[in-house]
């Protein structure tokens, strides 16, 4: 796992140092390629996982030169790959995967990139073309950047180096910064700023003389190749754990210590129950959030040291405090790039740096079990619509209007206000209402007259909205539900922090769910063994009965956060003051200060639950002090 970047115009003499600003990414190693006449050049940082010599440095040129390629990722099946290559004449130099890469380009030209399975972005600059070919792997587990104006194309995979090379691109986008208060996260390829996109999941592009002349998805949702859930009982629990099994043994694949991340929830204890099969020593490791879990959320610490004891794996537990969070929620913002309001990626950055200090490189997660197997709280709230959809829509308005003024101080009112918080909505706009954290209309009162105007009409969800639309109107809200977690949650939320944060102290993370043959099989299970009633993932509970403890399997969903809404009314209290002070968010210009602190009581008192939403407008003013000032 490393960094890249590159850059097709001017500015070539910035990339050195650009390049240096992702070290972390990469310590072992680096790498600049650069040609003048073309005004190409590239850059790379080295993670050492698979082929540790030198045959492996980047960026990487084919044997006669033409073509040179710097990679960030791996590739699950590279040596199947390569076997087939060698059978064709192919001759190799070293033995990583970056070389069945440019071979395969080579043998196949740019229809190589769907026979990948792995996690990836690259940057393949062919000289006998003039073009630079860029690309993403199908579910945007590996970020990637770019900016294209005046003639001129820039990438990396994270923004802050791209601004080094591009510094004058710092517009700020207001309608993007409505997404991520919206949903904490932005859907979509928008980031704070206008003139840096984000490379979309499955997408590629061909760049010649610093244009996009062509961009396509060469990867689809399995909904979208006509995948349909067809397997019985029998089939779906069989198939289920070989082909997890397998994915978890696929990726394991490497040339140092691969470790875990244990939460003790049912998708990272399957990972480790079957990875152990390999490795009965993994080191594992888990969160301690010292004061106890908030109020209405399951703490995973025992769970995961009763899955370690049955498992007898090695379980390193790293112990967090409000304090502690607190002193580093600077530092996540600048790391993550983007304002994402979620304390959970500082939990990935203390795990991280305990693995990276004991020698471990690579950690294996559990996520993406729920956004294909379903198992968030969301995923039973569509189900259970039903009862109640039926209803008259004033009626259904009544329901909303009744939820949302219990006091929110209570989880069971939160996850009710939650569950009719758009009932009164029809069609996608209510499954999207879903992910929200605060409804469209309360939060544009919270901005400043000139924010409204740059916000302007578009909906928050309107990338969701458009995805959407080729749905055949007979897919049911469960099944458009998932294809949003995957196509937008997963890359967009997830997949971001976790890249970014367990890259900072250069470990790479891998997710066994998100194996194409499993991804593939997933999508012909029926709905009914995913989520029966109120049990989510039930095909996967019922295949691992006879791996982990039951009380492990059907334990109470938890998120991997921290007790946030304690936090905001209490031990944050003093950076909330600071951060959104009278001067501070007048300075800014997008919110009223007065509306904003109008909502601090309201929290405070119950009435909303906007812990999450302050939280979002911490981190934009952070971000905004960061990368603006």
């Amino acid at each position: 796992m490393c960094g890249i970047i590159g850059i097709f115009g001017e500015n070539l003499d910035r990339l050195a140092s650009a390049n240096k600003m992702l070290e972390h990414r990469g310590p072992d190693d680096f790498g600049i390629f650069i040609d003048s006449k073309a005004r190409i050049g590239l850059g790379h940082r080295r993670l050492s996982i698979i082929d540790l010599s030198m045959l492996g440095h980047q960026p990487m040129h084919s044997e006669d030169g033409s073509v040179v390629i710097v990679f960030n990722g791996e590739i699950y099946n590279y040596k199947e790959l390569r076997t087939k290559l060698v059978s064709k004449g192919v001759s190799f130099r070293g033995n990583s995967d970056t070389e069945v890469l440019v071979n395969l380009y080579l043998s196949e030209g740019e229809s190589f990139i769907s026979r990948l399975n792995g996690i990836f972005t690259f940057a393949l600059w062919d000289s006998s073309k003039n073009s630079l070919l860029i690309a993403r792997d199908s579910f945007g587990v590996k970020p990637l950047y770019y900016s294209n104006q005046a003639g001129q194309f820039a990438f990396a995979s994270e923004i802050k180096a791209l601004l080094h090379l591009i510094p004058a691109a710092r517009d700020l986008d207001i309608a993007a910064l409505h997404r991520y208060i919206s949903f904490l996260w932005c859907p979509g390829k928008g980031t704070p700023l206008k003139n840096v996109k984000k490379l979309m999941p499955g997408e590629a592009m061909w760049v010649k003389n610093g244009i996009i002349e062509r961009n396509w998805n060469w990867y689809k949702l399995p909904v979208f190749r006509g995948i349909t859930a067809d397997l019985d009982e029998k089939s779906a629990l069989i198939n289920s754990e070989s082909l997890l099994r397998q994915a978890v043994q696929r990726q394991m694949v490497s040339d140092v210590p691969v470790g875990a991340f244990l939460s003790g929830g049912l998708d990272s204890s399957s990972i480790v129950s079957f990875a152990r099969e390999i490795n009965p020593n993994m080191q594992c490791f888990t969160i301690e959030s010292l004061g106890g879990a908030e109020e209405g959320v399951t703490d995973d610490l025992p769970y995961a040291r009763k899955v370690a004891k049955h498992l007898n794996v090695p379980l390193e537990v790293v112990s967090i405090d409000a304090n502690r969070m607190a002193g580093d929620l600077e530092f996540m913002v600048k790391q993550l790039d983007e304002p994402l309001a979620d304390l959970a990626p500082l939990n990935v950055f203390y795990i991280s740096q305990m693995s990276s200090q004991l020698g471990i490189k690579v950690l294996l997660s559990g996520t993406g079990g729920d956004d294909f197997f379903t198992g968030y709280r969301r995923h039973r709230a569509i189900q259970a619509e039903r009862y109640w959809r039926w209803m008259p829509r004033s009626i259904r308005r009544g329901l909303s209007t009744f939820s949302r003024n219990l006091n929110h101080k209570k989880a069971f009112n939160r996850r009710l206000s939650k569950l009719f918080s758009g009932a009164d909505m029809e069609g996608d706009s209510r499954i999207i209402e879903y992910f929200k954290w605060i409804r469209e209309s309360d939060l544009m009162s919270l901005y400043t007259n000139e924010a409204r105007c740059s916000v302007g009409t578009e909906l928050a969800g309107a990338p969701m909205l458009d995805f959407l639309k080729p749905f055949p109107k007979s897919t049911v809200g469960l099944d458009r539900m998932l294809a949003l977690e995957q196509r937008f949650f997963l890359p967009d939320h997830n997949f971001t922090y976790t890249d970014k944060m367990s890259m900072a102290m250069g470990v790479e993370v891998r997710v066994p769910f998100l194996d194409n043959d499993l991804v593939d099989f997933s999508a012909r299970i029926p709905l009914g063994l995913k989520q029966r009633g109120a049990e989510g993932k039930w095909v996967l509970k019922k295949m691992m009965e006879k791996y982990l403890p039951k009380d492990v399997v059907y334990r109470p969903k938890s998120g991997f956060g921290a007790p946030l809404r304690r936090w905001i009314r209490h031990d944050l209290r003093e950076l909330l003051g600071d951060l959104l002070s009278t001067e501070s968010l007048r300075r800014r210009g997008i919110f009223e200060p007065e509306a904003i602190h109008r909502l601090i009581k309201a929290n405070d008192s119950g009435k909303v639950d906007a812990s999450y939403t302050l939280l979002s407008l911490l981190c934009i003013e952070i971000w905004c002090r960061s990368y603006l000032n």
